[in-house]
């Protein structure tokens, strides 16, 4: 049994995730909670977390039951089957729901130049299957465009890529969702605009609360940019960074920011995303998941 083929019957066989499940995620609450593996990115990257630990780590530490995870964790191990099985036993073995893979340095899927660009889009495909493997409903991806070409014609290439990597992945149940990473992406009409371009419904956003730097000269206003993708998201990420006395966010309105994604009709997993310096890893995902908690309560 080739590769491929082993991974898709996997993921078929645990019965992975849907789509539809994943939107409507909540039923007895307005939103669940998920970490972003990149909330750990130091302790990772430090040696001081081993990867196959990270959903024992969301689970006892901080008791999330849901993770998503950063490829350059496991950047080698996309097609190695016996190492996605020891994740996703060791998730399950936690009672932790697999929700996504954050995928990066797969090259640009707007590239200008079309062979690139194809590329870009077949590096993607390990991704899909192995999310698929893993029960996950989605994999993240950028729209990047390497900047060259007018508005309209970055559009018009982040699609054509978007487009052909979500019909690969539809057989597989996989969303491929975009996140405003910097850039035009990070422009919020733009992205929402590719969006209406490719009109897939396995492609969407995952609307990220801090990430709305367009250029080191503009900064997109970032409840603008989440009302814009909400239409279109698939997941949520609550990027935090610092917090008050009274534990609220000092850049982001949590409860301005929740808001409009609940008007959205958005009720799944909002992935807790710590980049913050003044607190350590731990405290910071603690302080955001007891921030999300206390909007959840008040706005229930």
């Amino acid at each position: 049994m080739n590769r491929r083929h082993f991974i898709k019957q996997a993921g078929l066989a645990m019965g992975a995730f849907s789509l539809a499940p994943a939107l409507s995620a909540a039923k007895d609450t307005l939103f669940k909670i998920s970490l972003a593996e990149w909330s750990l990115h130091k302790t990772l990257f430090g040696g001081k977390l081993d990867h196959l630990d990270y959903a024992k780590v969301a689970k006892r530490e901080f008791g999330i039951e849901a993770v998503e995870y950063v490829n350059q964790f496991f950047k080698d191990k996309a097609t190695d089957g016996g190492y996605l099985m020891e994740m996703r036993k060791r998730a399950e073995g936690e009672g932790v729901q697999n929700v996504l893979i954050m995928i990066d340095g797969e090259g640009n899927l707007g590239d200008a130049d079309e062979a690139k660009r194809h590329k870009a889009v077949e590096n993607h495909h390990k991704w899909v299957e192995a999310a698929k493997f893993l029960g996950c409903h989605s994999i993240r991806v950028n729209a990047a465009t390497g900047n060259t070409g007018s508005y309209e014609e970055q559009q018009d290439r982040a699609a054509d890529g978007l487009a052909a990597l979500a019909d690969f992945a539809k057989d597989y149940r996989i969303g491929v969702i975009v996140e405003n990473h910097g850039g035009l992406s990070s422009n919020g009409a733009w992205l929402a605009g590719v969006m209406k371009k490719v009109n897939l419904p396995n492609c969407g956003t995952l609307p990220d609360f801090g990430n709305f730097r367009v250029s080191r000269d503009e900064e997109y206003d970032r409840y603008k940019g989440v009302k814009e993708l909400m239409p279109h998201a698939l997941a949520v990420s609550a990027k935090s960074h610092d917090f008050d006395e009274n534990g609220n966010e000092t850049h982001t309105d949590y409860f301005k920011m929740m808001k409009i994604v609940l008007k959205a009709g958005y009720h799944g997993h909002v992935g807790i995303e710590y980049e913050g310096s003044k607190l350590s890893e731990m405290e910071g995902i603690k302080a955001t998941k007891d921030l999300l908690v206390r909007v959840r309560e008040e706005l229930s």
